[in-house]
């Protein structure tokens, strides 16, 4: 016979997030007008927020720069639609998907659009 435990989330402390709200409209102008190089810099700081939202380090520093310069970017949203954005859907209540494909597609073709809809997922933490 199982015994089942309650599950007590109410006092277990929240993790530290950065603050990295931006309009994902925004984020496809500054793509654009920058031709991607904004991109590099959004990696890095995305990177930051997921892996302080999993407490563990899924993207490092390293693999966001890399993705970010040599137009690798199909790799970086792959990684992070299947192992960072799980843990932001369970943190904002909604049912857990699977976007890496999409993301890897859309990460290989329109990089920037992957960005808004990794961005508008993100965004919802801060709400």
């Amino acid at each position: 016979m199982e015994i089942n435990k309650p599950n007590e989330d109410w006092n277990q402390p929240k993790p530290n997030i950065p603050y990295f709200k931006n309009d994902p409209i925004v984020v496809l102008i500054l793509g654009i007008i920058t031709c991607g190089l904004y991109l590099i810099y959004w990696n890095i700081k995305m990177a930051e927020v997921l892996n302080a939202v999993n407490n563990k380090e899924v993207i490092s520093p390293t693999i966001a720069i890399v993705t970010g310069c040599c137009g690798l970017n199909l790799f970086f949203y792959w990684l992070v639609g299947r192992d960072a954005l799980p843990k932001v859907y369970e943190l904002t209540g909604q049912p857990n998907k699977d976007d890496s494909v999409l993301l890897l597609i859309l990460g290989l073709f329109f990089p920037m659009i992957s960005a808004m809809i990794v961005q508008s997922e993100v965004n919802k933490l801060y709400n």
